[in-house]
């Protein structure tokens, strides 16, 4: 039970270099550099680009090294970015920043949680994962409320050393105290004919089947577009004659059903088919962009919020175990690792892709609409595809 609620606090740890604790420095930052909120965005877009690309590389190293020590490594350099931001005084120094706390914060240290949790839970994955992420989503998205307390009454400076001090403090205890995993070569699947020790695809191999590019492609969607709902919630949704209140307190519907969506198919996924639950979180998240559309004050509103965080929730819930359970654990760091990587550099692209859109067609509805094409391509890919064969070897 440990590795499932340290790696949930893991993942809530992330909340600093994730678009919902940075959300809060938005409007302080503006004003405080002088900026306006077009360079900000740009200057968020290239440091989380810039700090996907750093992700594959950090998944080998997961692969080839204890998690626990790469754990605290990043907690040392996320805290020591954190606390080198608190010095940013124009828009290079903030970009660099961004690039280091999307690499070590979003990335690399909720990339490091799952792979930890995955590496040490060998019975009833797919549920330890679903409630070790359920965790981590309510820490990440309780942290802004907080968040906007500390800003407004000790700066921005203060705020991000602060941050720098919870993650050493939090991250690295958490880490050391992880129990060692087993070796990922030894991992085993018991069938009707006797028991397996899975092999494992590495991570070229796994690039060429359909299954990872469809695995990939939905947690890169989900990313593109519930980031780009997110960062424009409030024009969104204001343009559907909602108040900023009223707005901001749509996350909590989203909240509710995304913490559900993850526990629930987390407790599924270790005996269902995987596609299913991709095909519903697509197929929600599709619901979401057509809701848009229709979206007004009172049940509409409660309505598209529930199923905005089921879409996500349901992704959370099955895709660490989803990639273990087709391709084994012993390069799960590697395949993992690119996968989030394309996920984290959608996520960069998804606002800036609803703004032009909106900027084109005079509203949001309009390039929602066009977007839920994205999401229903990747549920009617899900079934076409085939799914891996095992690489397994039976013991002799």
């Amino acid at each position: 039970m440990y590795p499932v609620i340290a790696g949930g606090a893991l993942s809530a740890m992330t909340f600093p270099g994730q678009t919902a604790g940075l959300s809060v420095f938005a409007d302080p930052l503006i004003e405080q550099l002088g900026i306006d909120r077009s360079t900000l965005s740009l200057s968020y877009l290239i440091g989380t680009l810039l700090g996907a690309a750093a992700q594959p590389a950090i998944g080998r190293l997961l692969d080839r090294f204890d998690a626990r020590r790469i754990i605290v490594v990043i907690a040392v350099l996320f805290s020591g970015v954190l606390f080198a931001l608190s010095f940013a005084q124009e828009i290079v120094g903030l970009t660099a920043g961004y690039v280091g706390v999307r690499m070590f914060g979003q990335g690399a240290l909720g990339l490091a949680a799952t792979t930890a949790v995955a590496q040490i839970v060998r019975r009833r994955r797919g549920l330890a994962l679903g409630v070790s992420g359920a965790i981590g989503s309510a820490g990440i998205s309780l942290a802004p409320v907080l968040l906007e307390r500390v800003v407004s009454e000790v700066g921005i400076a203060t705020a991000w050393r602060l941050e720098a001090l919870a993650v050493l403090l939090v991250v690295v205890p958490i880490a050391l105290t992880l129990p060692r995993p087993a070796p990922a070569s030894m991992e085993v699947q018991r069938t009707s004919t006797g028991t397996i020790i899975v092999a494992g695809y590495t991570a070229r191999q796994a690039r060429r089947t359909g299954m990872f590019w469809v695995l990939t492609g939905a947690l890169s969607t989900s990313a593109m577009l519930s980031t780009a709902l997110g960062f424009h919630q409030i024009g969104l949704l204001g343009e559907r004659g909602l108040t900023p209140l009223e707005a901001a307190a749509n996350f909590i519907p989203q909240t509710i059903t995304a913490l559900a969506a993850t526990l629930i198919v987390g407790a599924l996924i270790d005996r269902h088919d995987p596609r299913i639950f991709v095909v519903g979180s697509m197929a929600a998240m599709a619901a979401s962009m057509l809701l848009v559309g229709i979206v007004t004050p009172g049940i509409l509103a409660v309505i598209y919020g529930l199923v905005l965080g089921l879409a996500g929730g349901a992704l959370r819930g099955m895709e660490a175990a989803a990639f273990v359970r087709y391709y084994g654990l012993t390069h799960i760091g590697s395949i993992r690792g690119l996968a989030v990587s394309i996920s984290l550099a959608a996520s960069a692209l998804g606002p800036y892709a609803l703004a032009v859109g909106a900027e084109w067609a005079g509203n949001f509805s309009q390039p929602s609409a066009w977007l839920a094409i994205i999401p229903a391509g990747i549920a009617i890919l899900a079934f076409m595809v085939p799914q891996p064969s095992p690489r397994a070897t039976r013991p002799s």
